[in-house]
């Protein structure tokens, strides 16, 4: 945690209880049925955390939708759509053949997998069961994927997925404003599977210790392990896909995440020692005097080029930079006890 969320969980810790019990009302309201809920007829899969910040909800999202499209399923992606400047109560980013937002209009992370997943529709709106029904009805999709779903209650789900960072975990386990938890630990009874993300070597036995006290605190509920792969990266100006080994050298690193740090560890794992490296806050939007400064202090290390995530690329233009600029891309592993797990949730009836 750095040392200003620290500063600014350690002044809002007073308030803990009051939002805490805010949002307990908010969940009984839900469950008791006080505030409508919408059901549909298809299955409905929910990824989201209970921490602040990120958890990698992005990639597994993709995994997801991926992995249902290749079985023969008709995934679509529902997304709130944060940070994009489209506003009306269904945003088709893409209907799986044609992407028709860009990152400014949709928000860079439904872009992002519109642009990588082709066959998978990508929608936004804020109430969300708008574009979940135009999923169905006009893109006949027969299963959605809520991104960021969890505390977005007024939508029914089959499979609620929660996520935890291993580099996180719980954070300090306060709720806000007093820590990194948007809702209080007893939440979690509502979802149905965990799931403990970007697993290494160094956390691995720190991610089982709380698997472990997961499985304790909520008996029958499984938690699924996954791991980040880097299997290339693409250019920014061609668009096009190439080895990690082909990259020119050195790089200069940037991007806007939720944890930049964890994004300068994948590089250096995969051969990339970056010449020099820049943190942006998360979905930070490219400026015309951003991007001069990025390419500034590339060029003062020295740098042959630049690298970013694939998130960060989709709202760059191709001539954004002189030097040459590059998406590493990345593949989530999750273990064969989760497809088999996810097999239980489907029903083959709903196969082509």
């Amino acid at each position: 945690m750095s040392q200003k969320f620290s500063s600014l969980y350690f002044f809002g810790r007073p308030f803990s209880p009051l939002y805490s019990g805010i949002m307990k009302i908010r969940e009984s309201l839900y469950l008791r049925g006080i505030k409508r809920r919408y059901t549909f007829d298809v299955p409905v899969i929910s990824v989201g955390n209970l921490t602040m910040g990120g958890t990698g909800k992005t990639p597994v999202v993709g995994m997801l939708a991926s992995l249902l499209f290749k079985r023969g399923f008709k995934p679509a992606i529902i997304s709130r759509g944060y940070g994009g400047g489209a506003d009306s109560r269904v945003n088709v980013v893409s209907d799986g053949k044609e992407t028709f937002l860009d990152a400014k209009a949709a928000g860079d992370e439904p872009c992002f997998l519109a642009s990588s997943l082709p066959g998978v529709p990508v929608l936004t709106g804020i109430v969300r069961a708008l574009p979940c029904r135009h999923a169905i009805e006009k893109l006949g999709c027969n299963v959605l994927i809520l991104d960021d779903g969890f505390q977005h209650m007024s939508v029914r789900r089959d499979l609620d997925l929660v996520l935890f960072s291993a580099a996180k975990l719980a954070g300090n386990s306060r709720v806000f404003p007093g820590g990194d938890l948007r809702e209080p630990v007893s939440a979690l009874k509502r979802c149905h599977a965990f799931m403990i993300t970007g697993i290494t070597e160094v956390l691995q036995e720190r991610a089982e210790k709380f698997a472990e006290l997961l499985q304790r605190r909520f008996p029958g509920k499984p938690v699924f392990f996954t791991s980040y792969q880097a299997i290339g990266a693409t250019s920014l100006k061609e668009r096009q896909d190439q080895e990690i080994s082909t990259l020119p050298s050195p790089l200069f690193g940037f991007c806007g995440i939720a944890q930049p740090e964890l994004f300068k560890e994948t590089l250096t794992k995969n051969g990339i020692s970056p010449a020099g490296f820049m943190p942006l806050k998360d979905h930070q939007p490219f400026t015309p005097s951003l991007i001069k400064k990025i390419e500034h202090q590339a060029e003062q290390c020295n740098a042959r080029g630049l690298i970013t995530t694939e998130k960060d690329l989709v709202k760059l233009a191709p001539d954004s930079f002189q030097l040459p600029c590059f998406g590493l891309k990345m593949k989530v592993k999750a273990e064969p006890e989760f497809e088999t797990f996810l097999k239980e949730i489907l029903p083959d009836t709903l196969l082509n």
